[in-house]
């Protein structure tokens, strides 16, 4: 195990009827903006209770926080912000209304342009902020990362900061999510966790077990939640689920991965792709290419999570990656490039990018961009399993 300092300020407000103690959990005196995204909270009854904890609380409000949060549209709220000399920020909404809003934050307590922050990866000062989530995805409402668009050049990068002060989950706010919502937040928060356990074996025993509860609890969940998503239960370990997958607590002193994030971010980026969609197309790809590279884990997680224990090595490797992309699948999700219209010109749009930009990712930083090429490639055969 590696060198490590592990420190999670955020403060976890969890359960049903939380949103009504947002006015105790904010500071007093702040010159609040809450921050939201297409309207969907005034459908779910989020907005009606967030307005009614902070009744007597002057605010203003910005609407319109896309999913894959543009600068564009963060720089209006920055300006607002600034304007307004706001000092604290309260994100309603997913994890790309919270995305967004450390980028507020960051643009707000800066006099550079909000895209610069991002292309630097680090926001050196924020003001403060907090959030109440809506869809169990990103475990932004628990860390300090985010992901900003830019719609101009259709790119799509990532940039650390501080956390949350506070987070508030209430399982019954997701009750009125899609399926395909679901999925793709079902889909976002396994791969989290596969991007830090799928690594260097023999890590740490404490964080491969507490990765694999992890990943056996989606497992078990997802067929359930399909059958009755307004089961509360249920709600509230996928809530959970996707917080602790990616709130720094399953890798401690560890190698991570997250070459699949960046592959999937220009999916996004160049075609619109849900994040958890993109993510559940290129990781059983990633899998395939780099399976020497992954054997020992690949069999590990094979046997934890799968039952895989009969066959040759290579079969239940290979049986691994096919019931992961199978896993994939029944959430309702395609996983193949072809099955999206997406053909060969983005995968060298891609490679290029990288291959230009001079990155190489994963554990050994050996994904470049002709890495991804074949990454890609293998994303584009019809599914095989019936």
């Amino acid at each position: 195990m590696k060198n490590f300092i592990f420190q999670n300020p955020t403060r976890l407000v969890f359960g049903k009827g939380e949103i009504a103690r947002l006015s105790e959990l904010l500071p007093d005196g702040v010159n609040l903006m809450i921050t939201y995204g297409g309207g969907s909270v005034t459908k779910n009854g989020v907005y009606d209770q967030v307005r009614l904890a902070l009744r007597g609380r002057n605010y203003i409000e910005f609407w319109g926080i896309e999913p894959n949060p543009r600068v564009e549209t963060l720089r209006k709220a920055i300006q607002l912000g600034k304007e307004n000399q706001i000092d604290y920020l309260l994100a309603v909404g997913g994890g790309s209304v919270l995305d967004g809003t450390k980028l507020i934050a960051a643009g707000i307590a800066a006099d550079e342009d909000a895209w610069d922050i991002v292309l630097r990866g680090v926001a050196e000062k924020q003001i403060p902020f907090a959030s109440v989530m809506t869809v169990p995805a990103t475990g932004s409402e628990m860390n300090g990362g985010a992901v900003i668009t830019r719609e101009e050049t259709k790119e799509k990068f990532s940039f650390g900061g501080d956390y949350p002060q506070f987070s508030i989950l209430d399982p019954e706010v997701t009750y009125s999510l899609s399926e395909h919502q679901i999925a793709c937040g079902l889909a976002d928060a396994y791969t989290h966790v596969l991007e830090q356990y799928m690594t260097t074996p023999g890590q740490s025993r404490i964080m491969d077990r507490w990765a694999e509860g992890i990943l056996l609890s989606i497992k078990e969940i997802a067929p359930m939640i399909k059958v009755n998503p307004c089961d509360y239960d249920l709600m509230a370990d996928y809530m959970l689920a996707a917080t602790l997958a990616l709130n720094d607590f399953i890798r401690m002193g560890i190698t991570q991965d997250w070459a699949t994030h960046q592959i999937g971010h220009e999916l996004t980026a160049l075609h619109g792709t849900t994040h958890g969609h993109s993510l559940a197309i290129i990781m059983p790809g990633l899998l395939r290419v780099l399976k020497d590279q992954k054997k020992s884990k690949l069999l590990q997680y094979g046997e934890r999570i799968f039952g895989i224990t009969e066959g040759s090595e290579e079969d239940r490797v290979d049986k691994a990656i096919e019931m992961t992309e199978a896993f994939y699948r029944s959430l309702g999700l395609t996983t193949r490039l072809s099955e999206e219209g997406i053909g060969n010109e983005t995968v060298e749009v891609i490679a290029s990018r990288f291959n230009n930009r001079g990155v190489a990712f994963g554990e050994n930083r050996n994904v470049t961009g002709d890495v991804a090429r074949e990454i890609l490639k293998s994303c584009f055969p019809s599914f095989p399993y019936k």
